[in-house]
């Protein structure tokens, strides 16, 4: 009896993503089981959809407190998704085995109340790099499994096992628990599909020696009692390369992600490749780079990987081919090349199919509407509000930043511009963002019920007056007709009993800017117009008194709020 096919792996890892195709061809198990929350399990069929492009992430979050969230990144170079996509293009089951979302998030929580102190995690990696005698854990890795023919999962589980006898959990003891849940997992799948290779298992190479260590059912389950749980939802949501550069979810974070993706999609010539890829990027931006450029830098490139005793060029001499070679020296370029082809700026999509609270719909149904497609990559937008399109991405954009979703910030005009009838706005969109429209779900189905709703309860809830009459300046850039008689009911209602002139005055500017606003907008400000001149009246009357026997700070606090 062989036991099951352990394929221990490094998340994200395009040599473990081919081995464990390789391995999944040769074997053809009967079930694949992969390291991920067993409530995901449903979702797993949205893979195969045409419209599913890594890097995605499975999102899971408290269904009361969205915030309280975990994500499970697979980009198309993960073992993980290579290994879900085996068993749909085979007809395969698909198991998710790790300790279940309801669980771990339910863990966490009560981790952030205690205020828990996590030792420092051992990573295997690292130890193993050092242990070979590198100082970069990457370019171990790259030359151990990235740039070698076959399989390393034998060698990777012999050596892992070498690291849990000498590091046991490696600071990390939720790690016991989870493995405990794997085991009983693996335990049901090998009763139901046999104890051989018809079990195959994909899941992170530290945890290799705990699914082989021989246990019993009663300790395993005994290490599962009396944990806390949580009610969770989950969805597929998309990711960027530039967020797999992090650590989160696996907590396998890695430096260079578009390196990493341009490895699994070449695997033949991948210097030479690269090395096209990164002139055609300089070109793009006007630098003169020929054929005889890119030949000498690969040649270059091939001789410090035989100086350095490697078997291939790594990303390291290709970077230091491209400096010497096309940038002539300068590492001023490096930094574009870095940014958008060593990590990418690459964004996933998912389909409508996948769940999604009714927020999310109505968001993505408008940004189809106004062609305002999410991108990883920052860029300005300029916004013509004389327009209806435009008009109506301008309102879209402050509705989302009222309810806390960033995914655009105003920016100066790089026209110049100073009228009111023009806005820019430099967008980028990032996958924790999908965590926030679940938060604001909270108040409405649609961006703008929820960002009406949400404009109320801050104009109830706020303190100062200033805090109401920037609110009310909101409301009117993002078109909410429905808050603003709350919000104007508030604010005559703390303009008539705040006799401070300094609060007075530091909520003035924001009344007279709404009213600009309002004029190209079309939206009706006689409210707001009646409310700003009681204001002005009360500051020009009560400001002579208010500056007698003011200190120096005072004095300079008064004099910005009159220059406001």
């Amino acid at each position: 009896m062989t036991g099951p096919l352990l394929l221990g792996v490094r998340h994200h890892g395009p040599g473990s993503a081919r081995a464990v195709r390789r391995a999944l061809e040769a074997a053809g198990p009967r079930v694949v089981l992969i390291e991920g929350p067993p409530e995901a399990d449903g979702l797993v069929p949205l893979a195969a959809d045409e419209d599913m492009r890594p890097p995605v992430a499975l999102l899971a979050h408290v269904v009361d407190e969205p915030g309280k969230s975990a994500f499970w990144p697979f980009a198309e170079f993960s073992p993980e998704w290579v290994a879900v996509r085996w068993a749909l293009e085979h007809a395969t089951p698909v198991r998710f085995i790790d300790l279940p979302a309801a669980h771990s998030l339910a863990i966490a929580q009560a981790e952030e109340a205690e205020d828990a102190q996590e030792e420092v995690r051992v990573d295997p990696l690292r130890v193993l790099a050092e242990t070979a005698g590198y100082d970069d854990a990457e370019r171990w890795w790259e030359d151990v499994v990235e740039h070698r023919e076959g399989d390393a999962f034998t060698a990777l589980g012999e050596a892992m096992g070498a690291l849990r006898e000498s590091y046991g959990d490696g600071g990390h003891g939720r790690d016991l628990v989870r493995e405990a849940h794997m085991r009983l997992q693996l335990r049901g799948a090998q009763k139901e599909f046999g104890h051989g290779e018809e079990v195959a298992v994909v899941c992170g190479a530290w945890h290799v020696p705990a699914l082989r260590h021989r246990t019993t059912v009663a300790a395993d389950r005994a290490l599962l009692k009396g944990l806390p749980k949580a009610k969770v939802d989950l969805t597929w949501v998309p990711w960027t390369h530039r967020r797999l550069a992090r650590a989160s979810g696996y907590g396998a974070g890695i430096e260079s992600p578009g390196w990493y993706g341009h490895l699994f999609g070449a695997p033949d010539r991948p210097v030479e490749r690269w090395l096209t890829k990164v002139a055609g990027l300089l070109r793009e931006e006007d630098r003169i780079v020929s054929s005889a450029h890119v030949i000498e830098a690969v040649r270059l490139a091939e001789a410090l990987a035989v100086m350095r005793g490697r078997p291939l060029a790594g990303l390291t001499e290709t970077i230091d081919a491209v400096r010497a070679v096309l940038c002539e020296g300068s590492d001023v370029p490096l930094s574009l090349i870095h940014d958008k082809l060593v990590v990418g700026d690459v964004l996933g999509e998912v389909p409508e199919s996948a769940p999604a609270v009714p927020l999310q719909r109505d968001l993505t149904r408008q940004q189809r509407t106004l062609r305002l497609k999410p991108a990883a990559q920052e860029r300005e937008v300029d916004l013509d509000l004389r327009g209806d399109t435009d008009a109506a991405r301008s309102r879209l954009l402050h509705r989302l930043r009222l309810l806390g979703i960033a995914w655009g910030e105003p920016a100066r005009s790089a026209r110049g511009s100073t009228g009111t009838f023009r806005e820019t706005w430099r967008l980028r969109w990032e996958p924790e963002l999908s965590v926030r429209v679940a938060e604001a779900g909270v108040w409405g189905t649609t961006v703008l019920a929820a960002a009406s709703a949400k404009a109320e309860s801050d104009a109830i809830g706020a303190r100062a007056l200033a805090e109401v009459t920037a609110l009310a300046e909101h409301c009117l850039l993002a078109g909410l007709s429905d808050a603003l008689p709350v919000v104007m009911r508030v604010l005559a209602d703390r303009a008539a009993l705040d006799t401070d002139v300094g609060h007075l005055a530091q909520a003035l500017p924001a009344l007279v800017r709404a009213l600009r606003y309002g004029d190209v907008r079309g939206t009706d400000t006689s409210a707001l117009a009646g409310v700003a001149t009681g204001l002005a009246e009360r500051i020009f009357v009560g400001l002579p008194p208010a500056c007698a026997g003011l200190d120096a700070d005072a004095a300079g606090e008064m004099r910005g709020h009159v220059d406001a």
